[in-house]
């Protein structure tokens, strides 16, 4: 998922634990962090910057699938934790990109959903995606050709396989909840109660056989932090991608030849 603040900013701080808040700590977008965290940062969300707006006709962008041309067949193979390491993109495989396993990733976040309608956002908020995956792997992206500037662009990836239709079923929960959920919701956990002011879909290019785009606007100190996930599903393996800007309200851009590159190696 890009996740973009300046190393400058006195906020960063508070970026890094809410990046963490996706996988490894239980917090809300006002930054709060439980003990469970021991102290650890993403190495790669230390730096980044605010992405511009996807440009395209928001009608389209709850499409479940891309155009039949460019639909992937699927082996539908369920994946174990080193199936989802072997089909993670690599280093070297796109451009400047480099991936590696997210620091603190083997941990969910705890938040739960005040409204059951926006369980499956939090689900995905937490790093956790519903119905519980059989595997989960995760993987940060960083664009290496930004390296040394006061900002470069990192993303967050969440690999997980689903038995039966249970890829299917997280898709459809996602798409739901992204409906029911447009005015927002709320959540509580162990440091308290948090707010995300809205939900909508984006037009992002599709992937995958399947794909879902959706924006979350949450909080830190009262500012307001856009996040963007994707999730692609190709047979029984789902990748969510993560994107936020806390700089400004701007809705921050997931670069597409980095969730087409992924995609592209799904079973």
């Amino acid at each position: 998922m890009t996740t973009r603040v300046p190393r400058a900013r006195t906020a960063a701080m508070a970026a890094t634990t809410a990046v963490l808040c996706l996988a490894a700590v239980a917090c809300g977008p006002d930054g709060k962090t439980s003990e469970k965290d021991g102290g650890k940062t993403a190495a790669a969300s230390e730096s980044a910057k605010p992405g511009g707006t996807p440009s395209s006709d928001p009608a389209a962008s709850d499409s479940a699938a891309p155009s039949p041309t460019s639909t992937p067949t699927s082996s539908g193979k369920v994946l174990d934790k080193a199936g989802l390491a072997g089909v993670a993109l690599a280093t070297g495989e796109l451009g400047n990109y480099e991936v590696t396993p997210m620091q603190g990733g083997e941990e969910s976040g705890t938040e739960r959903s005040e409204n059951k309608d926006c369980r499956p956002l939090v689900a995905v908020i937490n790093g956790a995606p519903e119905p519980a995956p059989a595997a989960t792997a995760f993987r940060t992206v960083m664009d290496k050709s930004e390296e040394g500037k006061d900002d470069q662009t990192v993303v967050t990836e969440i690999l997980t396989s689903h038995p039966g239709d249970g890829a299917q079923q997280l898709m459809r929960g996602v798409r739901d909840a992204v409906r029911a959920c447009a005015g927002g919701f709320r959540t509580s956990g162990e440091d308290g109660p948090s707010t995300y002011a809205e939900v909508k879909p984006l037009p992002l290019p599709p992937a995958g056989q399947e794909s879902i785009a959706y924006q979350v606007t949450g909080s830190i100190e009262g500012d307001k932090v856009p996040l963007v996930f994707q999730l692609v599903r190709t047979g029984s393996t789902v990748v969510t991608f993560y994107v936020a800007n806390f700089v400004t309200a701007t809705t921050p851009q997931l670069p597409s030849e980095l969730v087409a590159a992924q995609a592209a190696k799904l079973p």
